[in-house]
């Protein structure tokens, strides 16, 4: 009897031990609060963890791991790519040392209108980039995304209406050459600083100024250390989402089918939150209880492009060479195709 006993504990151990082991785990990485409400990656997080975990029964699991937890965003991707961490949504700046080539997407003003944007990377193009940066990192994209909307300029020191406004100002960037290259093109002098660090680089006149959207200028509180808002919209930076292709390979066919739906419904679940914000009396209207806002002429406008744009297209070209002139290329098509829609 008691041999009976010590063998069933024995299998039921097994048993425990096996069904854990099979359990499917999802450690996602962002560098934002998990708020929904709060940001686009939050609102991301959320809605992916309850479409995942609802539509496989439990069977896989999503741990979000919000604000940088994990690491820093150059970091994580390589703990992705040994299947340490599952996920991370990133942003363009923490991605460019796995993936250089997404600053050929860093074309100043290439953009009309937000709606533009969607078609761009939601289409063939979006495809064609995934499919390369598949190619060359070995790590699965699951969405591409913005990052909050279209970059604009705040400063400390005197409204940006010109780009002779912007001469001698520091401004605050990622690490992206391609950035760097635009705030030096209309006379800033660019300041490489990381996303932790930025309020106090502000605070401190490490930087003068910096370039974000609206709902990230918001959530970071960035108002309560810069007194300008110029709303330039002159970039869109995206984020890009990735999964380990270890783990995803590790996937049933049926748990790959949640994951790319549940990814896409929170990529349009971030969109919204960030042009809810953005319309909001949490966004611009909020801003402007205390800094000064101004929205460029489409003349104005048009003079920052002239400015900008040659030298960093110049930069793109002769950096990415052949290969990345063809992508920047098919990026610019893409564009142009979906404005006449």
């Amino acid at each position: 009897m008691k041999t009976f006993v010590r063998l069933t504990v024995a299998a039921a151990v097994l048993a425990f031990a096996g069904a854990a082991h099979a359990e499917k785990i999802i450690k996602l990485h962002h560098l934002n609060p998990d708020d929904p409400f709060d940001n686009p990656t939050g609102a991301m997080a959320t809605v992916f963890k309850a479409l995942v975990e609802s539509s496989t029964n439990g069977a896989v699991k999503v741990q979000t791991y919000p604000g940088g937890q994990l690491g820093k965003d150059a970091d994580v991707v390589k703990q992705i790519r040994r299947n340490i961490v599952q996920s991370g949504i990133f942003s363009s700046g923490g991605f460019a040392g796995t993936y250089p080539m997404i600053g050929v997407l860093d074309v100043p003003f290439a953009f009309p209108n937000i709606s533009v944007t969607y078609d761009v990377f939601d289409g063939p193009f979006g495809q064609k980039l995934s499919a390369d940066i598949e190619k060359k990192t070995e790590l699965k994209v699951i969405g591409l995304t913005d990052s909050g909307g279209f970059f604009h300029f705040t400063d400390s020191k005197r409204p940006i209406k010109t780009p002779d406004d912007l001469k001698g100002l520091k401004i605050r960037t990622m690490g992206l050459e391609t950035h760097k290259r635009l705030v030096s093109a209309l006379g800033g002098q660019p300041v490489a600083v990381a996303w932790a660090e930025i309020y106090t680089a502000l605070q401190t006149g490490v930087a003068d100024g910096q370039m974000n959207p609206i709902p990230v200028i918001a959530f970071g509180k960035l108002n309560e250390v810069q007194k300008y808002l110029t709303l330039s919209g002159h970039l869109l930076t995206p984020y890009v989402w990735v999964i380990s292709k270890e783990f995803y390979d590790g996937l049933t066919d049926q748990e790959k089918a949640t994951v790319h739906m549940a990814a896409k419904s929170a990529v349009v679940a971030g969109r919204g939150v960030a042009r809810a914000i953005e319309a909001s009396d949490r966004g611009i209207a909020a801003l402007a209880k205390t800094m000064e806002v101004y929205s460029p002429t489409p003349a104005e406008r048009a003079k920052f492009r002239e400015q900008a744009l040659p030298p960093v297209r110049q930069f793109i070209e002769s950096e990415y060479g052949a290969e990345g002139k063809e992508m920047l290329e098919a990026f610019l098509k893409a564009i142009e195709d979906a404005q006449k829609k």
